[in-house]
C-alpha cells in the first residue's frame, strides 16, 4: 500500500510522483501519470503530499482529511468536472461540498483546481487510502 508520505509533488513537474528510491543527494522517483522513473536533485522543491495542507477558518486541515472527504463525495472515482476548464464559481461549489469551512480568502481557484488534479491522478493509480499512517506520539497525547 502507497502511503500519502511516498507521494510527492515536485514544483515545476507536473502531476505526482512516487519515491522509489534514495540516492547521493538525488531521490529517484516514478510518475505517477505515465510509470517514468526520473532523478531529484537537492535544488528541486520537493513536497511530500502527508505534509500539506488547506486553509479553513479554523485551524488547517491536513491533504488527507480533505482527499478522504473528496473520495467520499465522489465514490472514490475522479472527478467528472475538467479542472482546467471549471469556472471558479464551479469549482468552489464542489469544494463546498468537500471543505465546507474553507478559508475563502487563502484558498485560491488555482489550490482547487490543483486538488482535483491530484486527486484524480491519485484514484486512477489505484490510490485511494488517503489515511495517513498513525503517528504513536499522537496516540499517547
Amino acid at each position: 500500500m502507497t502511503k500519502l508520505s511516498e507521494i510527492l509533488a515536485i514544483t515545476g513537474k507536473p502531476g505526482l510522483y512516487k519515491l522509489v528510491s534514495r540516492g547521493n543527494n538525488m531521490l529517484i522517483v516514478e510518475s505517477l501519470v505515465d510509470g517514468k522513473r526520473t532523478p531529484t536533485y537537492a535544488r528541486d522543491k520537493i513536497v511530500a503530499l502527508s505534509d500539506v495542507s488547506m486553509f479553513t477558518n479554523a485551524d488547517d486541515v491536513r491533504l488527507s482529511e480533505v482527499l478522504t472527504s473528496a473520495g467520499k463525495k465522489e465514490g472514490l472515482q475522479p472527478v467528472a468536472m475538467d479542472p482546467k476548464k471549471a469556472a471558479n464559481a464551479e469549482l468552489q461549489a464542489w469544494f463546498d461540498e468537500v471543505l465546507p469551512d474553507w478559508d475563502r480568502d487563502r484558498v485560491y481557484p488555482s489550490d482547487i483546481r490543483k486538488l482535483i488534479s491530484w486527486y484524480n491522478i491519485l484514484v486512477k493509480a489505484g490510490i485511494t487510502d488517503f489515511s495517513l499512517e498513525e503517528e504513536p506520539a499522537e496516540e499517547e497525547k
